[in-house]
């Protein structure tokens, strides 16, 4: 067993960087299970400010000064925040509130229409089971909203919180990117100088991360956007509540295509019922996603991100159930990371030179 760990210490971590970056690990992955929703503030702030570099940079390269591109670009950035949370989120919230309120004759409608199918379909299905189903969903609906309404009212102490959050946020983003450089050389002078693991690794994040998390907002926005202008010219009940959740969809390939649709459907259904306006949105629906996925999704990823489908699920099922939404959305990025860890690690196999002594 010595043997064994020693072989296994001499080939993983056989000098100074490895074993420093394994602790720089150990100690991320602690604060973050153990205080990460307390510095979430701090947190964000620097996901966001590391997002916002990319446009710091091409201002840069226009020949704008640091100090002037970083006043710009978070200009644009407040601008955009203070319209998502004083005219977007409340609209939204309001749709959602609304649509909570139509539900039971949401429920109605349905319960009509599943009583057709043991006419047309006696053998597949008895009215007797449609009875029963239609009962234990009232029942989980009804489960539904008392579990709203125990929500919202625990979650009166907690908008204090979400106050100071939503204030400090912004504050921190600003002095991040201002002292970038100071807080960057402050870091770089606690590591090796020589950390050629840590480069390779920096720069395929810095490429395949930045460039996906990017995209990936620009591509909420997009898929977002064009979806209100759609349902609203189209008419339908609760456009902006319903193109959130088509530009929310995108975070999760595949699987939140397939969960969108069962909101919009109801709703189109509840609205016109098999008419052609229903037909109508469910192939706009179509068009936008299979536009996203051939059109919009090969200009924005320049660098893909080579994963496998079994890895991206797993990803999401880890990170989501850690950290919810916020997980969800990273769930990708972070598996890269892992995946870029795991093949930049130096070993005795992949070093030149000769093997280490027995």
């Amino acid at each position: 067993m010595r043997k064994f760990f020693r072989g296994f210490m001499d080939r993983y971590f056989h000098d100074e960087e490895t074993v420093i970056f394994t602790l720089i690990l150990l100690a991320a992955l602690f604060v973050m299970l153990t205080i990460g929703s307390i510095i979430a503030p701090l947190i964000v702030a620097v996901i966001v400010a590391y997002l916002l570099q990319g446009l710091v940079n091409g201002l840069q390269r226009l020949g704008v000064g640091y100090l002037i591109s970083v006043v710009i670009v978070y200009t644009l950035f407040i601008s955009g925040f203070l319209t998502l949370l004083l005219l977007v989120l409340p609209k939204a919230w309001s749709q959602f509130a609304r649509l909570i309120n139509e539900l039971p004759r949401l429920l109605s409608e349905g319960q009509a229409l599943l009583l057709v199918l043991p006419e047309h379909y006696p053998n597949l299905v008895t009215e007797q089971q449609i009875q029963e189903f239609i009962r234990g969903l009232r029942n989980e609906v009804a489960l539904f909203g008392q579990s709203i309404l125990t929500y919202s009212i625990a979650s009166i102490p907690n908008v204090f919180s979400w106050l100071i959050f939503l204030i400090l946020v912004p504050v921190l983003v600003f002095f991040i990117m201002k002292d970038k450089q100071v807080l960057v050389r402050w870091l770089s002078g606690m590591l090796p100088r020589h950390r050629p693991l840590m480069q390779r690794i920096w720069a395929e994040m810095d490429v395949q991360v930045a460039n996906y998390v990017r995209g990936k907002a620009l591509e909420i926005l997009i898929v977002g956007g064009v979806s209100y202008l759609t349902f609203v010219l189209l008419g339908i009940n609760y456009a902006l509540l319903l193109s959130v959740l088509m530009g929310l969809s995108v975070i999760v390939p595949f699987i939140g295509v397939a969960v969108v649709i069962f909101p919009v459907t109801a709703v189109a259904y509840a609205q016109w019922g098999f008419g052609s306006e229903f037909v109508t949105v469910l192939i706009a629906y179509a068009v936008i996603q299979l536009l996203d996925a051939n059109v919009l999704v090969p200009i924005i990823f320049s660098e893909t991100v080579n994963l496998h489908p079994v890895a991206i699920i797993a990803a999401v099922l880890v990170f989501g159930g850690l950290w919810g939404l916020a997980g969800v959305f990273f769930a990708i990025p972070l598996a890269t990371l892992i995946k870029a860890i795991i093949n930049a690690w130096p070993t005795y196999q992949n070093l030149e030179g000769p093997s280490p002594p027995s």
